[in-house]
């Protein structure tokens, strides 16, 4: 059984790697961040405040369909996800479903913001992915270049700053996690530093 968690802030590429890993090692990929854009859209379809603890917790009891709607990748589902994942009450409740696929036989790569700290604390490997504020802006200007590159260097320095400073379950850098800094990598060059970085942590263990 192998689990490997990465984690990291957005658009840092995490989860393009995470996918990466999890080819290479013939292993099921969870995109925990989904979990989160799913309650926030549903927060916002039912014209609830994805502030409002009690609104957002409501939310997640959505339909697993739901986590294949293109609606969840766009940056305003990402947004209401950043707002609703504050909420303590909102990481108790979608807790257990992650911990019941990284726990799954065989293991599985899962990928989020508290991945290694939370989740999965005992995985056998551990990724942080980061890049500067700069480059994820640039990279998010490509999927989205009706936005400027400063309104997307705002939007994801105030994600950041969500991530990092709330109550539960904050952004950080866990116990034993290998950093991956992707700010200069292109896609395969950085999937590649991941499999080398992984591979390094399961040999040592064995």
């Amino acid at each position: 059984m192998t689990v490997i968690a990465v984690d990291g802030p957005a658009a840092s590429g995490k989860g393009t790697i995470a996918r990466g890993l999890a080819l290479h090692y013939g292993l099921p990929h969870l995109d925990t961040g989904l979990l989160y854009r799913a309650v926030g859209v549903t927060v916002a379809r039912a014209g609830l405040d994805p502030d409002n603890e009690a609104n957002a917790t409501e939310a997640c009891n959505f339909p697993d369909a739901l986590l294949r709607e293109p609606e969840l990748r766009s940056e305003e589902a990402g947004a209401l996800a950043s707002r609703v994942s504050v909420h303590p009450a909102v990481r108790a409740a979608l807790l257990e479903r992650q911990r019941v696929f990284a726990a799954q036989p065989g293991g599985a790569v899962l990928d989020g913001r508290d991945i290694g700290t939370v989740i999965a604390p005992d995985a056998d490997a551990k990724l942080f992915v980061t890049a500067s504020v700069d480059a994820r802006a640039a990279r998010r200007h490509i999927e989205d270049p009706s936005r400027t590159l400063y309104s997307l260097r705002e939007d994801l320095a105030a994600r950041d700053a969500r991530d990092t400073n709330r109550s539960s379950a904050p952004l950080r850098r866990a116990d034993g996690a290998d950093l991956l800094d992707t700010s200069n990598l292109t896609i395969g060059a950085a999937i590649q530093s991941a499999i080398a970085l992984v591979d390094a942590r399961l040999e040592s263990r064995r």
